[in-house]
């Protein structure tokens, strides 16, 4: 056997040399990547609870103050949540029994830690007793101080009964009783009445 070694073209033997060397440190390559994934703990980073057809009431002294409702409801460690089907807070008068103002948006996250929301997508407010209406795309409800918001850039758009107004940026109280557009852009006048013929 070893006369056949010797009389084999040396092409052949390194050929044979390579292909081996090759197979090992493929070996040992695929053996170290499997023990660097197995020392990185993966982190998951998800919802740690989903919840469908959320209902949600918030009350003070048995009294309801606000009514929550989303198709989906998604829980983080953190506590903080996310509606990314939508929401729909309701917002009830002295008494509890009467909505006064409504905020509806397509997507909505709930920081925890700051205590407010972030609803975006459609938004849309309407103060049912004053009948006065606002669109925009991004808003912020900030429960603590009872306030909804946007930023000063965001265009808003509010109906009243008498007119229309566009603008820039606003700040309001939570039930839209008082609100103050920050760079407004027009105001327009509705006619109530079509005209007499």
């Amino acid at each position: 056997m070893s006369k056949l070694l010797l009389t084999m073209p040396a092409y052949r033997v390194n050929w044979l040399l390579w292909s081996a060397l090759l197979v090992a440190g493929s070996s040992w390559s695929c053996q170290k990547k499997d023990a660097e994934v197995a020392a990185k703990p993966v982190v998951y980073k998800g919802p740690m609870a989903e919840t469908n057809n959320v209902l949600t009431l918030l009350s003070d002294s048995a009294k309801l103050q606000i009514r929550l409702t989303a198709p989906l409801e998604q829980t983080f460690e953190t506590g903080d949540q996310i509606y990314p089907k939508g929401v729909k807070v309701s917002f009830y008068g002295e008494g509890g029994k009467t909505v006064i103002n409504t905020l509806e948006g397509k997507y909505a996250k709930y920081d925890k830690a700051k205590n407010f929301y972030v609803v975006r997508g459609d938004v849309k407010v309407a103060n049912q007793v004053k009948q006065q209406k606002m669109n925009t795309e991004e808003l912020f409800y900030d429960r603590v101080k009872a306030t909804i918001y946007t930023k000063p850039e965001t265009k808003v758009r509010v109906e009243t009964l008498t007119e229309v107004l566009t603008g820039n940026g606003l700040t309001a109280t939570q039930d839209f009783s008082r609100y103050s557009i920050l760079h407004p852009t027009g105001v327009f006048t509705v006619n109530q009445a079509p005209p007499a013929q």
